[in-house]
């Protein structure tokens, strides 16, 4: 089973990725952590997109796209992955699927954890205070809103109209959440 998670920043998508993972035996595929990865080892590609990041350019889609490959084509993660803040974009949304298919794999369901931004500032503003993150100031998280609600209204239109978008409400405890989500998997997984 693969899954994609949605939300804006702040409305839990981190906690509730791990929660998947560990509860379904899934892996988190993070573009982020993909690109870090590749740094890291300092591969051709990791020199490469370590230059476009040091100029403070965004590393391209097609970049991405070899990553994204790289990982769903190996064996112990096909049909077992959680996309977690993938894709971005509609584009990066087709590739997806062809990506998936080509390597026999689909999209089993996209959750969207839909959260007000009055609740994404409380949240932003608690956990300002227990973790200091430095982007966790008002303007930025509603920058970080907008900028989510705008880019990913394509996407989640897209898997809507596929049939595979469930909305869950994600203003509730972290547990409602999960129990939710749970009972979501459970009922595609058979």
């Amino acid at each position: 089973m693969n899954l994609v998670i949605f939300g804006p920043p702040g409305a839990g998508k981190g906690t509730q990725s791990s929660f998947i993972t560990n509860k379904f035996n899934l892996y988190q595929l993070s573009t982020g952590e993909l690109l870090r990865e590749e740094i890291k080892n300092k591969t051709e590609l990791g020199v490469k997109i370590s230059s476009i990041i040091n100029a403070g350019d965004l590393v391209s889609d097609k970049i991405v796209s070899v990553l994204i490959e790289k990982f769903i084509s190996k064996k112990e993660f096909q049909n077992r992955i959680i996309f977690d803040g993938y894709p971005r974009n509609l584009a990066q949304a087709k590739n997806l699927d062809i990506l998936l298919k080509k390597n026999n794999q689909k999209i089993d369901m996209v959750l969207k954890l839909s959260v007000s931004l009055d609740i994404i500032k409380q949240r932003i503003s608690e956990r300002k205070n227990l973790e200091n993150r430095p982007d966790d100031d008002e303007e930025t998280a509603i920058k970080r809103y907008d900028t989510y609600e705008k880019n990913s209204k394509p996407v989640i239109d897209f898997y809507k109209h596929s049939g595979l978008l469930r909305i869950v409400n994600g203003e509730r405890s972290i547990t409602e959440i999960n129990s939710e989500i749970s009972a979501l998997i459970e009922a595609i997984k058979g």
